[in-house]
């Protein structure tokens, strides 16, 4: 089983558009209703694979209840944690030509009775996952160091942790050594405090996240493709898309692919890929299942291209 934690999820409404004009009347060509949620997409996306997920999150107001509603349609076990404030609501917009933009709501502000009892939902759902995955932004209420804690009690019971943050609660997590993170490569160079320009300084800046305490580093790359550094190595891999429709939860979708596939080594990593590559051409934030992946589209190397530029550089 593996146990997700979104300590700020959202109800998200995608609309397909032709083009985004400011001012205009647009007629949306498709919509969506979804919960969201870092955390709960790697839920939905395990759930698609045909495997169990129970997923942790607060939950509040008529938004919390419809998420509530959502996950359950999905076959996906919730552990609410009720707030007092309203869940968010958040819109995307995307259009034609993929480009995607997204309008976040803050989110509630939780009590500190409310962070010890999502603390302690954690612990007890939490005693029969092969990993706990702990994803997205912190809402109000959550110092930085709340992942720190999360991650140091999750391995005084033995269960191992992926963390999915950027920001200062990435870096104080760090300390208490994720046994892997999954930064972009905006979020990775914004960790480092430097550019990122090619492949060469991709791996350069996951080994210094590895230096401050990870484990191991899934890099995911947007267009070029993920990385994987661990103690095992180094390995670069991509997949060819035909046509990228939303990238509304890719990421998510590649962090439970590589879960799914064991969490460690090359054929995580194109688990990983083939479930980021597959979601991007589905609407939306629709995860994919078994029969949306081509594994025979995804090339996984040791050999890391150094020296390849990035077609999405990191200024």
């Amino acid at each position: 089983m593996i146990l997700t934690v979104t300590p700020n999820p959202s109800l998200d409404r995608t609309y397909e558009v032709p083009s985004l004009d400011r001012g205009e009347v647009i007629r949306a060509t498709g919509e969506r209703m979804d919960p969201g949620g870092k955390g709960v997409n790697v839920s939905r996306a395990v759930a698609a694979a045909g495997q169990r997920t129970v997923a942790v999150l607060p939950l509040g107001g008529a938004p919390g209840a419809l998420v509530a509603e959502l996950l359950d349609q999905q076959g996906i076990e919730v552990a609410p944690v009720p707030v007092a404030g309203a869940t968010r609501s958040n819109i995307a917009l995307a259009e034609s030509d993929g480009i995607l933009t997204k309008i976040n709501a803050p989110g509630p502000e939780l009590s500190d009775a409310e962070r010890e009892l999502l603390l302690e939902t954690v612990r007890q759902q939490s005693r029969e996952a092969s990993w706990i995955a702990c994803c997205g932004s912190l809402p109000r209420g959550l110092a930085p160091s709340w992942y720190a804690e999360l991650v140091a009690r999750a391995h005084a019971a033995g269960t191992r942790i992926a963390l999915d943050t950027s920001g200062p609660a990435l870096l104080a997590a760090l300390r208490e050594r994720p046994d892997v993170v999954k930064p972009n490569a905006e979020e990775l160079s914004e960790a480092v405090g430097r550019p990122l320009a090619t492949v060469g300084d991709v791996v350069k800046a996951a080994e210094e996240l590895r230096e401050m305490g990870a484990r191991a580093v899934l890099a995911s790359l947007g267009a070029d493709g993920q990385l994987l550094v661990s103690d095992e190595g180094a390995w670069f891999g991509s997949a060819r898309v035909a046509v990228v429709r939303s990238n509304v939860g890719a990421g998510d979708s590649s962090l439970a692919g590589f879960l799914i596939a064991g969490g460690n080594g090359p054929e995580a990593l194109a688990s990983a890929i083939a479930h980021g590559a597959a979601a991007v051409q589905l609407p939306g934030s629709v995860m994919p299942t078994p029969r949306d992946l081509d594994p025979a589209a995804v090339t996984v190397t040791g050999e890391v291209p150094a020296d390849r530029v990035l077609k999405e550089p990191v200024t």
